[in-house]
């Protein structure tokens, strides 16, 4: 008779692996999901206002000094390169106090059930506010990405952040007050305009940028009220926390150095909105 092949038996899940995916999942629910994103930020109504212009302006020097401390720590500088790292670049803002509060407190959570982590109290509380920082450069992302629509939607043209979306805007302002103040009426003046377009001056661009640059912080203050649940949903977040859990298992005193894949998108967007601004001046 022929032999029937037995059922493939799954091999046993961890336990300790299984309980982490287990919380990793209920935290990221109850944290940054709809209800618990809005709490979040309900600490964004305040002096973090203030902080958003300062800590947009302050990113590139923070991707600067993570780049330098890696390249430290690869050459065999470690020591130079932790404390390159360890570094505080970013104004403390009260969402990434309850963001940092939070995470600190489910790592603890998972050390009382046995499944926590091997690196000592040090590098846990550095790895957490790197882990705040980082969700700080999804929030640019996010706010970058409206920039880009926005200008797609009003000008059909590509405006990764705000610099190239300012020359547009004051355009369009300049045009504005142009047909406003034409003599024979708007009528007329929009006619005339439309043939003969009004431009901005360099006062004009420097304060449509400003007034931009101060909307766009305040955006990325509350982009997480979009980006946490749609990062809830995609299970972004839950695998940004097992790769900072597994770093922090490999107690790897390298951990931080180097920045994170989104703060490298981040400023990439920064560097393609310089882009655009140095082509369209080569145009004229």
């Amino acid at each position: 008779m022929p032999q029937i092949p037995a059922p493939a038996v799954t091999p046993p899940r961890n336990p300790r692996e299984a309980m982490r995916r287990d919380e990793i999942r209920r935290f990221v629910a109850a944290r940054y999901g709809l209800r618990g994103t809005l709490s979040l930020h309900r600490r964004a109504l305040g002096p973090d206002l203030l902080r958003a212009p300062l800590n947009v302006a302050l990113s590139p020097l923070f991707l600067l000094t993570r780049l330098v401390a890696g390249l430290l720590s690869l050459a065999g500088l470690r020591r130079a390169g932790s404390w390159l790292a360890s570094r505080r670049i970013f104004l403390g803002s009260d969402v990434a106090r309850q963001v940092e509060a939070d995470l600190g407190a489910f790592i603890h959570k998972l050390d009382d059930k046995g499944a926590g982590v091997a690196a000592p109290a040090e590098t846990v509380a550095k790895a957490v506010a790197d882990y705040a920082g980082t969700r700080n450069a999804v929030a640019e992302i996010t706010t970058s990405l409206l920039v880009l629509a926005a200008g797609l939607a009003l000008f059909h043209a590509a405006t990764p952040g705000v610099l190239s979306l300012a020359g547009p805007v004051a355009d369009m302002r300049a045009q504005d007050r142009a047909i406003d103040d034409f003599l024979l009426g708007r009528g007329l003046g929009r006619l005339w305009h439309g043939a003969f377009p009004a431009r901005h001056d360099g006062l004009q661009l420097l304060l449509t940028g400003a007034v931009l640059a101060v909307i766009a912080s305040v955006v990325t203050t509350f982009a997480g009220l979009v980006a946490d649940p749609l990062q809830v949903w995609t299970g972004t977040h839950r695998r940004r926390i097992r790769r900072l859990l597994a770093r922090l298992d490999a107690a790897d005193p390298r951990t931080g150095a180097l920045p994170e894949r989104e703060h490298l998108l981040a400023r990439l967007g920064d560097l393609s909105d310089a882009a655009v601004i140095l082509w369209r001046y080569l145009r004229g």
